[in-house]
């Protein structure tokens, strides 16, 4: 369904000095800069996944859902989507995609949430069974019908998130992007969210590709997961398989007296395979694998070096694991378990 391949995005940006004197040797000698935004990645979707598309902040996460959704022109690189070439056909592909955008919505602010749906029927040319069909159902599972009737300024953002999520798939898209489509909302709107999307997928075979930094969205609706990093894809594989071979990972963070003893402790700890990191003169932190070493005996060592004051044990899941990651303190190994 999505094929990725070789993709590459520059971005030329222009490097000007402070004040009216920048300004001016900027417009007579302009000097740029070209920044990787994306860096020759690869990937195939197939139909009916639901692939969760990850990242920090810049690394490019963004820029690569802008250019499947033909918004932007790759530097290099081929897409094609359903067959598509989403920037040679943007008006046949648009109307096999569905894009929710949790910043963003597609909303008429002014009118009643139903006229909004009603326009939709017409730029996506819905046939009466189709659009009624779908209505009942979305309106059934995300409980549209207390809000339909007013506009979209007027209901709250758990309510507008719902309204565009359905609004999306009136049409019946084959893919459905999401970026960041629970942000800032409470945990029962999450919830019908998820829920609505699993339904999707499922009965659907909708194709889902998700970003978010929300990992109950990941491990709730993804299957694979798809790490990326300053524009190169560290990890693209079965999501449970990352959770069952890295959560046996934990780490605990330690309050101390004072950390002198620091060298001859992080002597102990790399003999048995366990990293310690000192967070402060006053902290530090110990991560090892529980089938290795238990929390008690690391507790345990520190203490034949060091006064113990306070701890806290981070229990290992998907948050942990990517935090581990980020970090540079992990390197996911693709291949399963």
């Amino acid at each position: 369904m999505i094929k990725v391949q070789e993709l590459r995005k520059v971005y030329r940006q222009p490097i000007k000095k402070e004040g009216l004197k920048g300004v001016l040797l900027h417009y007579f000698k302009p000097k740029y800069v070209d920044k990787i935004a994306v860096d020759e990645i690869n990937f195939e979707i197939n139909e009916g996944e639901s692939v969760a598309y990850l990242g920090k902040n810049g690394a490019g996460k963004s820029t690569t859902i802008k250019i499947l959704t033909g918004i932007l022109q790759p530097t290099m690189g081929k897409v094609l989507i359903d067959n598509i070439d989403p920037q040679r056909n943007r008006k046949d592909y648009n109307k096999t995609i569905g894009v929710v955008f949790g910043q963003r919505t597609q909303l008429w602010w002014d009118l009643p949430i139903s006229e909004s749906f009603k326009l939709i029927k017409e730029i996506y040319q819905i046939d009466d069974r189709t659009y009624e069909h779908n209505l009942t159902i979305f309106s059934e599972l995300l409980d549209l019908n207390e809000f339909l009737h007013l506009s979209a300024r007027k209901i709250s953002l758990g309510q507008r998130m719902r309204a565009d999520i359905a609004a999306a798939l009136l049409h019946n898209p084959k893919i459905l992007y999401l970026d960041e489509p629970t942000i800032g909302l409470d945990i029962v709107a999450k919830e019908k969210i998820r829920k609505f999307l699993r339904f999707i997928n499922k009965e659907f075979k909708t194709t889902i590709l998700l970003t978010t930094h929300d990992m109950g969205d990941i491990e709730e609706l993804c299957d694979r997961l798809i790490l990326i990093d300053s524009g190169k894809i560290l990890y693209d594989g079965d999501l449970e398989s990352v959770i069952k071979k890295y959560a046996r990972l934990k780490k605990i963070q330690i309050r101390v007296e004072n950390i002198s003893k620091y060298e001859v402790l992080n002597g102990e700890f790399c003999n048995l395979g366990a990293t310690l990191e000192a967070l402060s003169e006053k902290e530090i932190s110990v991560s090892f694998d529980y089938l290795e070493i238990s929390a008690s005996e690391v507790i345990s060592l520190v203490m034949n070096y060091m006064t113990i004051l306070d701890l806290k044990i981070e229990e290992s899941g998907i948050e942990f694991i990517l935090k581990q990651v980020y970090e540079g303190n992990l390197i996911l190994e693709e291949g399963g378990e």
